[in-house]
């Protein structure tokens, strides 16, 4: 089968790679981390990547779940703490997934021009990681619904300008049916948001919702029939990650090899130790299959209207072992440096050992895998 890149991919690949080369090293990522500087989220928006994963009719470049693979990788390598997972693929895909009409053209219209930045709110402190696991209670009450509830490690929401919040419209908190979507305000009355980085230099909040009343004109989509939409989403965007995780691991591997072969110890390079050969082509062969386990992935979704879910889960779990296998040998084989602040091999494992449990963990969609193939 082959996993090579058309023309059109290879020169979105090539365009990011450049970003991340030319504009976006090390110390201006930690910056933007510290808040020392602005990212670069319009930069974002004027070279066309958040065109990508929008449908034509919408003004975007109709991309598919493999044409998102040639950003992510790069995003990867780079370990971009811009939010393009979190607002452009998961609440921009619910946008254009789950609205209509003017609405839904206006904000895709804004999120690819880089005004407008998205968060959903699907999980909950009980939820872990079941997508049909709802318990934020949405009643209505006339031409509004009242929203009572919390949601747990939104990402995003400190930064964006709309939430969107899966509540539990109708039905028991397992039910399939009753799961719908609906547009919060960020600064509406009774939305209590306690905002807070992430490990890897992300951000991410808590949410509260009390008595907070939207109209039911914010919801997106009819009513009590979300769930089929998220879980698609969630899929698609969990193939994202995976790129994303098979850049970081790509970059990690290969400082780690260029280490061993610089490092002396006994008066030659450890490289030359044939136990650390051994590891290190280890650490290739977990990067290797990574890679091709979630080019797989994708292919399966865009051949299968966007739904696959065992070849979504076989790739986040695989990918989820070599993250973990990848990291900590970085680590270790760079020894103390290797989690200083000031060696980006450190971050590189933070935002790999974040990714095992992003969207599931590797557990979860072992299981997964097993329940859907």
């Amino acid at each position: 089968m082959d996993f090579s890149y058309n023309d059109n991919q290879s020169m979105l690949r090539d365009s990011v790679a450049r970003f991340i080369e030319q504009q976006y090293d090390f110390d201006t990522r930690q910056a933007i981390v510290r808040g020392e500087r602005d990212n670069c989220w319009k930069q974002f928006a004027e070279l066309g990547w958040l065109m990508v994963p929008f449908p034509e009719d919408l003004g975007g470049l109709g991309g598919s779940a493999t044409d998102l693979l040639a950003i992510m990788e790069e995003l990867g390598k780079g370990i971009v703490v811009e939010p393009f997972l979190a607002s452009a693929v998961l609440g921009g895909g619910l946008v254009a997934a789950a609205d209509s009409g003017e609405r839904r053209e206006r904000l895709v219209a804004e999120l690819i021009g880089g005004e407008l930045q998205l968060a959903f709110a699907w999980a909950e402190p009980e939820s872990r990681y079941e997508l049909a696991d709802v318990q934020v209670q949405a009643e209505r009450d006339g031409e509004h619904y009242v929203i009572r509830g919390r949601k747990a490690v939104v990402l995003n929401a400190p930064l964006a300008d709309r939430l969107i919040v899966a509540v539990r419209t109708s039905g028991d908190r397992y039910s399939r049916e009753g799961v719908s979507l609906v547009y919060v305000d960020p600064g509406a009355e009774g939305v209590r948001m306690t905002p807070y980085d992430t490990v890897d230099g992300g951000k991410a909040a808590e949410l509260v919702f009390e008595d907070v009343r939207v109209p039911a004109a914010d919801r997106l989509g009819a009513e009590g029939a979300a769930l089929p939409v998220i879980e698609k989403i969630m899929d698609r965007a969990t193939v994202a990650l995976c790129a994303e995780a098979v850049g970081a691991m790509g970059v990690i591997f290969n400082k780690t090899l260029e280490y061993t072969r610089q490092r002396k110890q006994f008066g030659v390079p450890i490289a030359t130790f044939q136990a650390l050969q051994h590891r290190m082509a280890d650490m290739f062969i977990e990067c290797e299959q990574a890679k091709s386990i979630t080019y797989m992935a994708a292919m399966q979704l865009d051949h299968n209207d966007g739904t696959a879910p065992a070849a979504v889960s076989a790739a986040k779990s695989r990918v989820g072992k070599a993250a973990r296998h990848v990291g900590e040998e970085s680590v270790q084989l760079h020894g103390g440096i290797g989690v200083t602040e000031e060696l980006d091999v450190g971050h590189y494992f933070k935002r790999l050992t974040t990714m095992q449990y992003l969207f599931g963990s590797t557990d979860y969609h072992t299981t997964r895998f097993r329940q859907n193939s």
